[in-house]
């Protein structure tokens, strides 16, 4: 959530009438929208409301600009937990294991950063950088070897800076049968320092942080000192330009999946606006939208726990939620029941658990 900015407010009736051709009402307009009170529209308000409305009669603006700035003018309301990786979906890796489990760890996530830690998530001590670590292995792996005479005499000639290649007697070579990676990461020296945040952090202070740091990874952490997740500077810039993918990201699979008659097969990750528009119904009351964004958020507010895995969940609407996957700290699959859909809009909260 944005800070509001500290105000200089110009109470004189007087003076704002005279920029104003309705006179003091002039001055109570200005004074009710720097004090955010009910009726008064902010501009970043008013920014996006023309965004919107004027989409299909102005043409200034394609429709990937106007996505860009609607979702700019949406990360200044972000927080670091709005944003964050949750503790449950970090890869990590203990500092105590192998150079040999930390290289395949980075094949296998596929990312440039793994966070380090102590026993516990609780306890993370920095990160590695895959470029660091390549150039370690590299440096440990490389051998200076003698040039045989031929080789030398070959580069006799002097070369067009001036140099003598003969002078030139030695030449590297790699051998990565040189390179322990049974002995501790630690050997490497190779963590760097990462940043430790709040989760009501705004968004866009911690960008800017990062930017002045040089400093690309966060560790989000509760007012107890355990780790509530993880923040990246990608997961910041793409809540503003959306996802960014690379040659080695795998296409996503689609969240919803399946056939309607027999059961929608879906990710407890996949948002609840994404179902609610795909079968046009509504899941959450207006006071339930800040606080769940995912299926998996909704079927553990249903019932007030991680369900088990075959358990049957029944929502108000109709819909009935069985778990195809979970573990003792969060679903991971679900499938959606929809054939006893009631009604389009939900009234109240009714759970059935089998």
């Amino acid at each position: 959530m944005s800070q509001t900015p500290e105000m200089s407010i110009d109470v004189d009736p007087s003076r704002s009438s005279q920029h104003s051709g309705n006179g003091g009402h002039g001055w109570l307009a200005s004074l009710k929208a720097r004090l955010r009170l009910p009726g008064a529209q902010t501009l970043r308000d008013a920014l996006e409301d023309a965004l919107k409305t004027e989409a299909k009669t102005d043409d200034t603006f394609s429709a990937e600009e106007r996505s860009m700035m609607l979702r700019l003018l949406k990360f200044g309301r972000l927080r670091v937990e709005d944003v964050m990786v949750p503790r449950a979906d970090i890869i990590a890796v203990d500092e105590t294991e192998t150079l040999a489990t930390l290289l395949a760890t980075f094949e296998e996530a596929g990312v440039s950063r793994i966070p380090l830690y102590n026993e516990t998530l609780d306890d993370l001590r920095g990160m590695v950088h895959i470029k660091d670590l390549m150039s370690w292995l590299l440096r440990e792996a490389t051998v200076e070897s003698e040039e045989d005479e031929a080789e030398a005499g070959e580069e006799s000639e002097p070369r067009a800076n001036g140099q003598n290649g003969s002078a030139a007697r030695k030449r590297r070579k790699l051998d990565l049968s040189r390179v322990d990676l049974s002995r501790p990461l630690s050997v490497a020296k190779i963590r760097r320092p990462v940043l430790y945040v709040p989760p009501s952090m705004p968004a866009m202070n911690l960008l800017l942080r990062m930017q002045t740091t040089r400093i690309h990874m966060a560790f989000v952490i509760d007012e107890y000192g355990g780790t509530d997740g993880l923040v990246t500077i990608e997961d910041l810039v793409e809540q503003i330009v959306g996802d960014i993918e690379d040659e080695h990201d795998e296409a996503e699979e689609a969240h919803i999946s399946g056939d309607p008659k027999t059961g929608l097969i879906v990710s407890a990750r996949t948002p609840v606006s994404e179902l609610e528009e795909y079968l046009g119904v509504k899941l959450l009351q207006p006071e339930e939208e800040e606080e769940i964004d995912t299926l998996g958020g909704l079927v553990f507010a249903l019932v007030g726990r991680v369900p088990t895995r075959g358990e049957l969940i029944r929502h108000s609407s109709g819909i009935e939620f069985e778990v195809l996957d979970a573990d003792p700290r969060r679903v991971n699959k679900l499938k959606v029941h929809v054939d006893r859909l009631a009604t389009p809009a939900r009234t109240d909260t009714a759970v059935t658990g089998h």
